[in-house]
């Protein structure tokens, strides 16, 4: 079984330099060969990773400043760039800008990689054209190492070995008879079938307010000067705080829903459709913007796609299932008696049956509901699977 391993590294100013520079000929690398993919469909043809791993061959003699980089990674930076095309579509990929996109590169050959612990708390990791880096031992190994990917997350850089650890996926659950529905929410961010509600708060008040005036800075500063890039940097710092309170509540909520249930049933939520911007156009301008953005702020704050992320990564070490069903009509079905009604549900909290009077937690009735349409998981078109169809 393959696994990451993400540690924080500790650079001297050479080697920060170095990798910034790795990471801007990967992002030049990236933008014009993805240009160039354009081009070629527009025109009708076709351009693939082995024609542009040949031309980069020849670009580097016009081009001295390409050598810079090893040439593996620079082979892998377009072999990224193949999958993300075949996978998403030439015209659907983003560029790489320099200021939205933080510095990235894979050394891919794990034989010219070489790790060893030098402390208690210090390991260090010899990569190619960077020589021996040093970074924090924060967890083992516990494999052999197949790549390794350097990434800059705000002030600091950040090395992630893909190692082999030598494990395979359970072919049953240790408790293979236990299935749970999960709702996930805005108000509460994951409700159970069992009654669990899970949720907590990635900012704390002071993180929040403080926030709030650095962005009423940002806005008031000019673009390109020192004081926004200062200001940003600020920013950076609570938003990366909250982003690892996140991370981490969805990896221990994802670890105890896999190691204590052999089925966990989720909605099928395209999220991407949900959190889509409500301005609209010149022509049709869009309705109730400012609730819609509250709204979508709200379910990417939750981090629904992540915990889903989590939860498919955890269930590889305990051999439990992931099933996706269709989210219509979760809210509005009673559990006990299934009558769908949208009056039924009088508040975010309160769930009250208008045909039989049951009444539960409205976000546990749906998890409930959830759980048994676990037989009915929706197909890639969408169609429930009792014969109806539904918005997709």
């Amino acid at each position: 079984m393959l696994s990451g391993r993400k540690y924080r590294l500790e650079l001297d100013q050479a080697q920060a330099e170095l990798c910034e520079t790795f990471g801007n000929i990967c992002r030049d690398v990236w933008n014009t060969a993805l240009e160039q993919r354009r081009e070629y469909r527009r025109r009708g043809a076709w351009m693939n990773y082995v024609p542009q791993a040949a031309e980069l061959v020849d670009a580097k003699k016009d081009f001295p400043w390409l050598k810079d980089a090893p040439s593996h990674v620079l082979q892998q930076t377009l072999r990224d760039l193949d999958r993300a095309c075949r996978e998403h579509g030439i015209f659907k990929v983003r560029w790489r800008s320099r200021t939205r996109w933080s510095p990235s590169f894979r050394f891919p050959a794990g034989n010219l990689i070489t790790v060893e612990r030098i402390g208690r708390k210090w390991g260090r990791a010899k990569l190619p054209k960077l020589g021996w880096v040093r970074f924090r031992w924060s967890r083992p190994l516990g494999g052999e190492v197949r790549s390794a990917t350097v990434t800059r997350q705000r002030q600091h850089w950040f090395v992630s070995f893909l190692v082999e650890t030598g494990t395979t996926t359970p072919e049953q659950h240790a408790m293979p008879n236990t299935a749970v529905g999960v709702d996930r929410g805005v108000k509460v961010a994951v409700t159970t079938s069992d009654g669990d509600f899970r949720d907590r708060a990635y900012a704390t008040p002071g993180e929040a307010a403080r926030l709030r005036r650095l962005q009423q800075r940002l806005a008031r500063s000019r673009r390109g000067s020192n004081r926004r890039k200062a200001v940003l940097a600020k920013i950076n710092v609570i938003t990366g705080r909250v982003r690892n309170r996140r991370v981490e509540f969805c990896a221990h909520t994802a670890s105890e829903l896999a190691t204590r249930n052999a089925v966990v049933v989720l909605e099928d939520l395209r999220i991407r459709s949900m959190t889509a911007s409500a301005v609209g156009t010149a022509e049709q301008p869009g309705r109730n913007v400012r609730a819609k953005a509250g709204l979508n702020r709200a379910i990417l704050n939750k981090g629904w796609h992540m915990l889903e992320l989590a939860l498919r990564n955890a269930a590889r070490t305990t051999g439990t299932s992931v099933v996706l069903v269709n989210p219509a009509y979760t809210s509005q079905t009673c559990n006990a008696c299934k009558h769908v009604d949208s009056k039924s549900r009088n508040s975010q909290a309160d769930f009250r049956c208008t045909a039989c009077g049951h009444q539960e937690h409205a976000d546990v009735n749906a998890a409930k509901n959830i759980l048994n349409a676990a037989g009915h998981a929706v197909s890639g078109r969408g169609d429930l699977g009792f014969g109806r169809s539904v918005k997709r």
